[in-house]
């Protein structure tokens, strides 16, 4: 589904990994994963890119990353992840549920906020994009302008964790043969998405954005049982 909505893959599969591996692993693996699905990604949307809508989540997003990493290390990730998994709900519940609203104006400065907000949430959980993700829903964007946003921010932000974590010697060995083993599967998920991707509009595409962040919460909240 990353394929078709451009993000959603860390959040399902956490949700089942929390359940067999530890929480430094499943961030390393969501991390790399999401590197490899939202750098192609960003490829096949390169069209869709604008560097004066980007900059800002990546000048917030880089102090961010820091914080995320050390808290990383010391937080409680059934907490941390509890209440991302309360807050998708809500807000899906809620997106689904209201009735069209007036795009959100807003500038440069909640532009970096939301980029902080989105670098320290992807280095401790490798979920930098679902703040983007509801922050681009909000501003009224079309789907090629919002994954033209989120995607090249994600890329940015998990390249940073990633370095963070190799840096601090996070990423062990086993590690790296978990992430060898997924690749075929992440490889025909993500090209399946993408020939979806082109067959829905706008409205749908808000739809399943929600659904999904729906259905991600509600598979946090089950794997923190």
């Amino acid at each position: 589904m990353a394929g078709v909505t451009g993000f959603a893959f860390a959040l399902i599969a956490a949700a089942v990994w929390l359940h067999i591996l530890t929480p430094l692993q499943t961030a390393s693996l969501t991390i790399g994963y999401g590197l490899l699905v939202q750098g192609y990604g960003f490829w096949k949307m390169r069209h869709a890119f604008d560097w004066s809508r980007v900059w800002p989540y990546i000048a917030g997003g880089a102090p961010g990353v820091a914080i995320g990493i050390n808290v990383l290390r010391w937080a409680n990730p059934a907490y941390m992840r509890a209440g991302i998994a309360a807050f998708l709900v809500i807000y899906s519940i809620y997106g689904l549920t209201r009735p069209a609203l007036k795009p959100v104006r807003a500038g440069p400065a909640a532009d970096v906020a939301i980029g902080f907000l989105s670098g320290a949430l992807g280095a401790m959980a490798g979920f930098p994009g679902i703040i983007i993700v509801i922050w681009c829903g909000m501003r009224g964007w079309t789907r090629d302008v919002q994954r033209g946003v989120f995607q090249p921010v994600s890329v940015a932000m998990l390249g940073m964790s990633a370095i963070g974590l190799g840096v601090t010697g996070s990423i062990a060995l086993n590690t790296v043969y978990l992430f060898l083993i997924g690749l075929p599967a992440l490889a025909l998920g993500t090209w399946a998405g993408f020939q979806l991707y082109g067959k829905i509009d706008d409205e749908v595409f808000r739809k399943i954005v929600l659904w999904l962040l729906l259905a991600a919460g509600a598979f946090l909240l089950i794997s923190l049982w």
